[in-house]
């Protein structure tokens, strides 16, 4: 393995809470139709914190390239490539870390690698990885690399393919999203430190175009100021085509509220809706919909906030100028709405959710109004609410403990998770063995892309030269 040698944390309002003195091992609090094919913990010890810390998870969809990528962050940012040839033996094959990491500033304002994210593009594959340091080091432009990963599983072919650098936003990108556009582009969009969010034609950037292949910047609702110093607009996104309306949509949480635009033409997006003045919004996390773009799934990211569930309609059908009452809302069973979630995958009718504390959960949304929770998965191995407190740097009464991250492989439904101290997870759900939406009577549409054929509904593009 080659070590060469940020993170970018969403951060959060946190509240103290008595925890539990007694110590929990992993699957102590677990469904009995979760089980568990693998466990790498792939930390890389202990930070200068104290703390191992493990962020976003990926993995590829296509089963003849089974592989799965963990980022890392802080003095130890960079990441692993795992191989998922055998699920029930997964195994570490790459370890990757930027260097000069003595270079940047520490905590608590450090940040770092995470959020990676594959994409293909004229018959090769690639890893994009954020990047996040704050103003002060050699590194404060930096946005993200861009690695080519097609030669796996020889780990020597693993390469750098290029650098996107920020350089009118330092501080660099807290997230990203690839995205097969229905024209045919293969498209980057990122968030930034300004209110905006960018997007880049990866097939210019590759070329090396000397703009980076930036082609527009998306509006966001006012940046906020985070614990960390570093000023944030966006926070997450997802993009998806809605066949009904023939529109690519940006879906952004951007701290302040939800923001859905048209990004048909992304050169010149258009505002068609937004969730805002909703009681208790504060720390807009993640967005996600629906396959047939109806429901909008959120989080927010403070101890008590529950998943929410917003219809979009209203405001799609232009009834309504935003959106501001939720129709449902969910919060993890085991520890009775103490806690909050992070992170967030829907395979309608199920959304699959990295719910920190309360490891990998599953819920079913059929009816909206009413999510419930199918299955579960304890990933941390901690007293409740015993977390790294992450504007210090040491540990607390916070949130920040277990599953951060969970991604799934919808050809034969392998749930992978990532967990702040424990590592890599993979699992199964009983009866769940794989998702297409036109099985549930919806487009085929969810964060996996196909790359080859475009988004499920969308016309029918001339496929660019290999």
């Amino acid at each position: 393995m080659r070590v060469e040698a940020t993170i970018g944390l969403a951060l959060a309002v946190v509240l103290p809470h008595p925890s539990s003195a007694q110590l929990k091992a992993p699957g102590e609090q677990a469904s009995r139709n979760m089980h568990v094919l693998s466990h790498i913990p792939v930390g890389r010890g202990p930070n200068k914190s104290g703390y191992q810390e493990i962020l976003d998870v990926e993995i590829e969809q296509e089963l003849s390239r089974p592989y799965a990528y963990v980022a890392h962050l802080r003095d130890k940012e960079g990441f692993d490539i795992i191989s998922m040839k055998d699920p029930a033996r997964a195994r570490m094959i790459y370890r990757w870390q930027i260097g000069n990491t003595e270079l940047q500033p520490g905590l608590p304002s450090r940040s770092g690698a995470f959020n990676p994210r594959y994409f293909k593009l004229k018959g090769r594959y690639y890893v994009a990885l954020c990047f996040q340091y704050p103003q002060g080091g050699p590194e404060s432009n930096l946005g993200a690399i861009i690695f080519d990963v097609t030669g796996l599983p020889d780990t020597n072919q693993v390469k750098e393919a290029g650098r996107i650098y920020a350089k009118d936003t330092p501080s660099g990108f807290h997230n990203l999203f690839p995205y097969k556009h229905s024209d045919g582009r293969v498209l980057l969009f990122t968030t930034t430190t300004s209110p905006n969010a960018n997007v880049y034609d990866l097939d210019k950037f590759l070329a090396k175009d000397p703009n980076q292949g930036f082609i527009g910047k998306i509006a966001g609702g006012p940046p906020t100021q985070s614990v960390y110093g570093i000023l944030r607009g966006y926070h997450d996104m997802y993009v998806a085509y809605d066949p009904a309306s023939h529109q690519d949509r940006f879906y952004g949480a951007g701290y302040s509220g939800y923001f859905v635009y048209d990004v048909t033409r992304p050169e010149d997006p258009k505002l068609l809706t937004s969730i805002t003045g909703a009681a208790g919004l504060e720390v807009a996390h993640t967005f996600q919909a629906t396959p047939d773009g109806r429901y909008g799934i959120t989080q927010m990211e403070y101890q008590f906030a529950p998943l929410r569930v917003f219809d979009l309609k209203p405001g799609l059908d232009g009834t309504a100028k935003a959106i501001s009452r939720p129709v449902g809302a969910w919060q993890a069973a085991p520890t009775g709405w103490k806690n909050a979630s992070h992170n967030h995958q829907i395979r309608w009718p199920y959304v699959f959710v990295a719910s920190f504390d309360d490891g990998l959960q599953v819920l079913n949304i059929m009816d909206p109004t009413n999510p419930y929770t199918v299955g579960f998965w304890d990933t941390q191995d901690a007293p409740d609410l015993q977390g790294l407190d992450l504007a210090t740097g040491l540990h607390g009464n916070t949130i920040f403990t277990g599953a951060w991250g969970v991604q799934v492989r919808n050809a034969d439904g392998l749930i992978v998770v990532s967990d702040f101290k424990t590592g890599f997870w993979a699992l199964k759900m009983d009866g769940f063995d794989g998702w297409n939406g036109h099985q549930w009577g919806m487009p085929n549409i969810s964060s996996a892309q196909d790359w080859d054929n475009g988004p499920d509904g969308a016309p029918k593009v001339q496929k660019v030269s290999e």
